[in-house]
């Protein structure tokens, strides 16, 4: 058989395990954005706290993507949660160091003439760091996307569904059009979700937006 004939016979189970992965995937770094944002906000100013953050976030990626769903087993089960909560926090540290980065690379000299314009320390944070750093802290989201998504396809380990379903299964049956028919649409969600989430960056940066 074919890829031609595989996609054609199962274009319907594909649809299906690329709309799980898309569901795990976004709503890990989605949750991780709502989180790691305010959290990287949090620590600009206290930078030992920042490092016991950072390095927090730093030791949780480099736990290997089968034994972090291994470790969430015994609290969450298998399934679609586990692979969520694994992904989040993997998700958690390129969010938070980047908006960390982002405030502090902030020109000082753009924050003392803020000052000396009369705005709180709430009001130079939300309109001028936050909007300067925008794209520091969207290169951590965009990451943190497209990790997400080759992370998720390993999620099928734990029956939590996804493109990695039709990996693997394709592999262990020596199902070549299977495989291709699994690895294909996850390489070409990531890409995809690179450039959109490149997009939607640019419109954040874009003059218009910034200086409003």
């Amino acid at each position: 058989m074919t890829l031609i004939e595989y996609v054609s016979n199962h274009w319907m189970d594909i649809l299906e395990r690329t709309g799980e992965h898309v569901g795990l995937a976004f709503t890990a770094v989605g949750l991780a954005c709502i989180v790691g944002i305010p959290l990287g906000v949090l620590i600009i100013n206290n930078k030992r706290v920042a490092n016991g953050v950072i390095s927090v976030a730093n030791v949780i990626q480099t736990i290997p993507s089968l034994a972090m769903f291994a470790f969430v087993i015994p609290i969450l089960g298998i399934g679609s949660k586990n692979a969520i909560f694994a992904l989040f926090l993997y998700a958690l540290l390129p969010i938070i160091k980047n908006t960390y980065i982002g405030i502090m690379n902030v020109d000082p000299s753009i924050i003392n003439a803020a000052r000396g314009m009369g705005m709180s320390r709430g009001q130079i944070l939300y309109k001028v760091q936050l909007p300067l750093a925008i794209a520091v802290i969207m290169g951590g989201v965009r990451i943190a996307a497209v990790t997400g998504i080759g992370v998720a396809t390993i999620a099928t380990l734990i029956g939590a569904g996804g493109l990695g379903t039709l990996i693997y299964q394709g592999i262990g049956m020596v199902n070549i059009p299977m495989m291709i028919a699994g690895a294909i649409p996850a390489a070409l969600l990531a890409l995809l979700t690179d450039f959109v989430l490149g997009l939607f960056e640019k419109m954040l940066t874009s003059k218009g937006i910034v200086t409003e």
